[in-house]
């Protein structure tokens, strides 16, 4: 696994346009993906759709974005429960509701061609995730929350994906990692 992230790594900035090197005195501008390749994209999205999603998540893109919403939704709600919020916690709550917005715009675009399965699909996964954020939300006990709160590590790459793929009416599947050239093919016998 460790060889698969290093290749991935490799590739992802041979393929990849952006500067990586910054003045010493100017910011460094991160999640900036404006000039990123077809290529580079191509390899990020293989990585993403190769990698195993969490127990409970759709593998349909369609109801995996509502899924991955619900999750970013309730991690952000419970955040702005906190009644002592670090700086850091109101940047992630803020990052939190960009994701939701994007999330959102996506199921939008592409709910018009959605099957009634896919859709039903889509509600069924939010509402496993909201049904697990519920207690949280409900506790009194603001530590627990917090504690919580923190313990949100993100979502997987695939949601990112995914939501672009419904948004622009993408149906081919995604490339595999061989296919980016990340698999060595088995050594001969």
């Amino acid at each position: 696994m460790l060889k698969f992230a290093a290749a991935a790594i490799e590739a992802t900035l041979s393929l990849s346009n952006t500067a990586f090197a910054q003045d010493q005195d100017g910011p460094i501008i991160t999640g900036n993906r404006g000039a990123e390749t077809v290529d580079a994209l191509k390899v990020r999205e293989a990585i993403a759709y190769a990698n195993p999603l969490p127990r409970g998540a759709p593998t349909q893109d369609y109801p995996l974005v509502a899924w991955c919403d619900a999750l970013v939704t309730g991690h952000a709600d419970l955040g702005e429960t906190l009644t002592d919020r670090a700086p850091e916690d109101v940047e992630l709550v803020r990052l939190g509701r960009l994701e939701e917005q994007d999330f959102r715009s996506a199921l939008a675009a592409a709910e018009p061609r959605q099957t009634a399965a896919a859709k039903a699909a889509a509600q069924q996964a939010a509402a496993a995730v909201k049904a697990q954020w519920a207690p949280l939300l409900a506790s009194e006990d603001e530590a627990a929350r917090s504690q919580s709160f923190g313990l949100f590590y993100g979502l997987p790459g695939r949601c990112e994906h995914a939501a672009r793929r419904i948004r622009n009416n993408i149906t081919t599947p995604p490339a595999t990692p061989a296919e980016v050239g990340l698999e060595a093919p088995a050594p001969a016998n």
